[in-house]
């Protein structure tokens, strides 16, 4: 992680190129002493990635100087270039003014490795059309006060990449018109489907929900119950595990409508082993009893007593 020196370096790096200090003749000049610094970098940081081999001798100096920057932030260069090919023409002034801004809504300095590695676009993003619109919405609409800027951003950095007017606010609109009305849930605790799209992602879940038995009404009290539907994936986590309720389990939906955090639950390492361990021992668990307890638990409830057979 990087020290409070890093943070030190990387502010004078990234003023240094635009406002060199005076050299004596037999002082090594800017260009010079970044070479130094890239010389004697790790391989692992500075050569591994697709703008060092083979052409570093040809790399200009701004390009080798943000790389430098974002590695001394604790950023994987190669990763956030890659991912945010806008970088590539990003000024170290530009992002500086990113940092310094993200910094003065309380984000601190150890926060900055994983917020620009999940979401290295928000280092090319905009301040005035792009960042501050967030930190309004998070103020406005989600009436996060200011001294937790810093916790709702850490829990979703994807919130700095969602735009106010098209993402967030809608999504909140959409989410609210369901029943999620608890404002703090969703800034703390489910922020994540406020960077979920409506129609590509949220209403797909519902409808799926619908088509396997459950009425409209069930399905959003479903999800009321457990926002986390919402995240999880038809194709790979609802089908095969309805699929296994269903066939193997033999479960009804009253359950399922009872339990929705069944979803939740692992398939290959809690649901099957749990359910084959429980018909093994003649046990007809309900579904928070075979999934939700302990191992220990678990064990004692599925253990054979006298007269069961």
């Amino acid at each position: 992680m990087p020290t409070a020196s890093a943070a030190t370096a990387l502010h004078s790096l990234c003023i240094s190129s635009q406002t060199p200090s005076p050299t004596s003749s037999s002082s090594p000049s800017n260009s010079q002493q970044l070479n130094i610094h890239l010389s004697t970098k790790p391989k692992s940081l500075l050569q591994n990635h697709p703008l060092y081999p083979p052409t570093q001798a040809n790399l200009s100096f701004q390009i080798k100087e943000k790389i430098l920057c974002l590695e001394i932030m604790g950023v994987d260069s190669g990763k956030a270039l890659s991912l945010n090919p806008s970088l590539h023409s990003a000024s170290l002034n530009s992002i500086e003014s990113i940092i310094s801004f993200l910094q003065s809504k309380g984000i601190l300095q150890k926060d900055l490795p994983r917020i620009f590695g999940m979401c290295p676009k928000v280092l090319t993003a905009n301040i005035k059309t792009d960042l501050e619109p967030v930190f309004n919405f998070l103020s406005h609409d989600l009436k996060v006060p200011e001294h937790d800027f810093r916790k709702v951003i850490n829990k979703c950095p994807r919130l700095l990449t969602s735009s106010a007017r098209d993402q967030l606010k809608p999504a909140l609109f959409y989410l609210q018109r369901l029943g999620f009305k608890d404002l703090n849930a969703l800034a703390y605790q489910d922020s994540v489907l406020l960077v979920s799209n409506v129609e590509n992602t949220l209403i797909p879940k519902l409808k799926y929900l619908e088509s396997i038995g459950f009425s409209k009404d069930e399905a959003v009290l479903m999800v009321l119950r457990c926002p986390g539907l919402f995240t999880f994936s038809i194709e790979n986590n609802f089908k095969p595990k309805f699929e296994y309720f269903n066939l193997e389990i033999k479960g009804k939906l009253e359950e399922l409508k009872e339990f929705p955090q069944y979803f939740a639950f692992s398939l290959e390492k809690r649901i099957k082993p749990r359910h084959m361990q429980a018909l093994q021992n003649g046990a007809r668990l309900s579904l928070p009893a075979m999934l939700k307890t302990s191992d220990e638990e678990f064990n004692e409830l599925i253990k054979p007593k006298p007269g069961r057979g």
